[in-house]
């Protein structure tokens, strides 16, 4: 018998929420800690001698071979084929036929898409989305704000104008059957800018709660640029539906990619797997990505897509890697190659625990829930 508690949020090692606790058989084979389930509270498998110590490190080890991360699109690296580019600006699909071209053509599980490919889209349009997406079991999992909120604005009329906005787009989430909203809020950072965003995003939690859907903070410059800050806003925030939306090239980007990444994906629903410029490992000539399909010895050049497989992965998480080609030529080519790449590095990833001393700044930054006496 092993004990199944269910967990709002993790710090990597330990539950610090218990929203459910039962008694169930669990195979022999199971690792003393394993993630079941994608998205939303997460089940935590713990063997007794674990729980007993707040989970151990004997916890940790290689990840099961059942452990995968859902690969599904970032619908932001394919928007000019249903925007249009160029002069014609004429689209080369219908945005209804998006989830069907992302499971049937690029083998992903789920969209995540941008609000910018819903511009004029009414409660209809978002329903047939949603259908399609049912139909083509490819669902949309989390809804992006294409553009900065401005949340944090000192003007008060942009202060609410951003509240309305992220509001609605909560809003069109619910329609479309997602279960998360991603945004990148716009701020200097400094206190004031702290607690202007802090109590716009508790306004949006409101609704947010409401529709069961979780607000997710992807982090940008200014307010949100180091990982500390942004689980600083998460515990202002407050609640269980809150959490970020980690980005790879962001990450390659900050001192530490490794570090960054192990401090924020602990409170990750999605994780941005974006990707750049793939090559020959043996050569410096530039080959098109289109040539690079089915070549043995490509390479993801801007930073190792292993590496930052392997990081997220020794915090525990299991959950949608939101695949996001920024590399040049042929996009389809592009989601290809980082499909296959995040493919081999989920296989053979090997779940190393962080250090001591960044559990402990981890869990010092967690958002504990109020208990009533």
């Amino acid at each position: 018998m092993s004990i199944i508690l269910q967990a709002a949020l993790l710090d990597g090692l330990r539950a610090i929420a218990i929203l459910d606790c039962r008694f169930e058989q669990v195979p022999s084979t199971c690792s003393p800690l394993r993630t079941v389930g994608a998205s939303g509270p997460a089940v935590f498998f713990l063997g007794a001698n674990a729980l007993e110590v707040g989970v151990g490190r004997e916890v940790w080890g290689t990840v099961q071979s059942s452990t995968q991360m859902l690969l599904t699109l970032n619908t932001s690296c394919v928007r000019t084929m249903f925007l249009g580019a160029g002069r014609s600006k004429k689209p080369r699909m219908d945005l209804l036929d998006l989830p069907a071209f992302a499971r049937d053509t690029l083998g992903l599980a789920g969209i995540n898409l941008t609000t910018d490919l819903l511009a004029g889209a009414d409660r209809a349009r978002l329903e047939s989305i949603r259908e399609r997406a049912d139909r083509a079991s490819c669902a949309c999992l989390l809804l992006i704000e294409s553009e900065g909120v401005a949340i944090a604005a000192a003007n008060e009329e942009k202060h609410a104008a951003a509240v309305t906005r992220l509001t609605r787009v909560v809003e069109a989430a619910h329609i479309l059957g997602s279960s998360s909203v991603a945004c990148t809020l716009i701020g200097t950072d400094d206190e004031n800018a702290m607690t202007r965003a802090s109590t716009g995003l508790r306004k949006v939690m409101e609704r947010a709660d409401k529709l069961d859907l979780s607000l997710l903070i992807s982090p940008g410059a200014g307010l949100t640029s180091k990982p500390e800050r942004v689980t600083e806003l998460l515990k202002k925030i407050g609640g269980f539906r809150v959490g970020t939306f980690p980005d790879f090239e962001t990450a390659s980007k900050s001192p530490d990619a490794i570090a960054y990444l192990q401090r924020l994906t602990p409170y990750a629903m999605v994780v941005c797997a974006s990707s750049g410029k793939f090559g020959l490992a043996k050569s410096k000539d530039e080959v098109p990505v289109e040539q690079l399909i089915g070549v043995t010895g490509v390479e993801h050049r801007p930073y190792d897509l292993r590496a930052m497989i392997k990081a997220i992965g020794s915090v525990g998480y299991e959950g949608p890697l939101a695949l996001d080609y920024r590399g040049g030529g042929d996009v389809v080519a592009g989601i290809a190659l980082t499909r296959d790449h995040l493919r081999a590095a989920i296989g053979g990833t090997e779940v190393d625990p962080p250090d001591d001393d960044d559990l402990a700044d981890v869990e010092d930054d967690l958002p504990l829930p109020d208990v009533d006496e």
